[in-house]
C-alpha cells in the first residue's frame, strides 16, 4: 500500500526521536494491542503502526482535553481503527459510489416541507424496527448495510416482523445495477435490484463474509421485497426530520474521514471541518436535542466497538454537516 509505505519510509528517518518519546507510552500501546487483539508481520510495520497510532493518542489526548474545558461537545478515544491512516480508513471501512446522473426509477420528493407537526424525539429502536449493530469488515460495504438498514426498518412498521436481511445478497448480486459489491456502491442502486428481483434473503440464510462472491440468492428464503423508493431532495435537513419522523429509518451518506469521526467515542459529534463530499453510507434512525444541541441518531456498520456501541449522534441543524442529508433515501414496501 503506497501510503504505508510513506509512513515506513518516515518511520526509519524518525527513529532517533521516537527512542527518547516512545517509552513513554509503551504501557499504553501494549494495553491497547492486547485489547484489540493486533499482530504485526515485520519490525518496520510495528514502527510504522506505532507511528500512526502515537500521532492519534496525541490528537485524542489534545480533544479530550478541550471536551473537558466544554470546548468540543464530544469525545474520541484509542478504539480498534486507532493504527490506521485516513486514507486506510477510506480505503477500507467505506465504499459510497454515489452514481452519475438520475438513478433509474427514483423519485425525488417535495422541496418544502409539509405543513405537519412532528415529534421534539423519535428514536426507532424504541419501536423495534432497528437492528443489531453488523460490522461491514474490511470491505467496501457501507452502501448495502445503509440499504438493508431501511429496508429492516420498513419491514418491521409494516408487518410488524423485524428481520435482519442480508448486505451479502447486495454485494454478490447487484451489480447489473452499478453497485461493485466491496469496491462500493449506492443506496438506491441496492432498492432498484431488490425491487427487480422481487425480493432480498435474510442474513441468517445469506450470512455475511466481508468479500465480493458469486451470488446464491434463493427465492425460497426471500424476507422481504420493494416496490418503490425515493430520494429527498438534496441537503434538507428539515425533509429529512420529516422522513425520519414518518416513514422510518432513512438511509444517508456522511464524510467519515477526519480522525474526529473514526476515533468517536461519544457525544454530539460537530466537527466544523466536515464539509467534504460524503464517502460512507449509513442509516439515521432518529433525532433529538440535548441540553439546545439538535442531532440526529445514526447507526454505523463498524461493530459495537466502535462510538455508542455502533452508533454516532450527528450534529443536526449546523449547516448540513458532514452531508448528511445530501444523498438522503429509502425504500417503500
Amino acid at each position: 500500500m503506497k501510503s504505508l509505505t510513506c509512513i515506513l519510509l518516515a518511520a526509519f528517518v524518525a527513529v532517533s526521536v521516537y527512542a527518547d518519546i516512545g517509552p513513554a507510552l509503551d504501557n499504553h500501546w501494549n494495553t491497547w494491542k492486547s485489547k484489540y487483539n493486533k499482530k504485526y508481520d515485520t519490525k518496520s510495520e510495528i514502527l510504522a503502526r506505532r507511528m500512526i497510532w502515537e500521532n492519534n493518542y496525541k490528537f485524542v489526548t489534545q480533544h479530550n482535553h478541550e471536551y473537558a474545558q466544554g470546548r468540543q461537545s464530544y469525545t474520541v478515544a484509542m478504539n480498534h481503527l486507532a493504527d490506521l491512516t485516513t486514507e486506510e480508513v477510506k480505503a477500507r471501512l467505506t465504499g459510497l459510489k454515489v452514481p452519475p446522473g438520475t438513478v433509474r426509477g427514483s423519485s425525488v420528493s417535495n422541496t418544502t416541507v409539509k405543513a405537519t407537526i412532528l415529534p421534539t424525539n423519535a428514536d426507532w429502536r424504541i419501536s423495534g424496527a432497528v437492528t443489531e449493530v453488523k460490522d461491514q469488515g474490511v470491505c467496501g460495504s457501507c452502501w448495502a448495510f445503509s440499504a438493508v438498514g431501511a429496508l429492516e426498518g420498513q419491514l418491521k412498521i409494516k408487518t410488524g416482523n423485524l428481520v435482519s436481511l442480508s448486505p451479502q445478497n447486495l454485494v454478490d448480486c447487484s451489480s447489473k445495477y452499478g453497485n461493485k459489491g466491496c469496491d462500493g456502491g449506492f443506496m438506491t442502486q441496492a432498492f432498484q435490484y431488490v425491487i427487480d428481483n422481487n425480493g432480498i434473503d435474510s442474513d441468517s440464510s445469506y450470512p455475511y463474509r466481508a468479500s465480493s462472491g458469486q451470488c446464491s440468492y434463493n427465492p425460497s428464503t426471500k424476507a422481504a421485497t420493494c416496490t418503490k423508493y425515493t430520494q429527498l431532495y438534496p441537503g434538507t435537513e428539515d425533509l429529512l426530520k420529516q422522513a425520519v419522523a414518518t416513514v422510518g429509518p432513512i438511509s444517508v451518506a456522511i464524510y467519515s474521514g477526519h480522525p474526529s469521526f473514526y476515533l468517536y467515542e461519544s457525544g454530539i459529534y460537530n466537527d466544523p471541518a466536515c464539509t467534504e463530499t460524503a464517502d460512507h453510507a449509513v442509516l439515521v434512525v432518529g433525532y433529538g436535542t440535548l441540553n439546545g444541541q439538535d442531532y440526529w441518531i445514526v447507526k454505523n456498520s463498524w461493530g459495537v466497538n466502535w462510538g455508542e456501541s455502533g452508533y454516532v449522534r450527528i450534529a443536526r441543524n449546523q449547516g448540513n454537516m458532514c452531508s448528511i442529508a445530501t444523498y438522503a433515501c429509502y425504500p417503500q414496501m
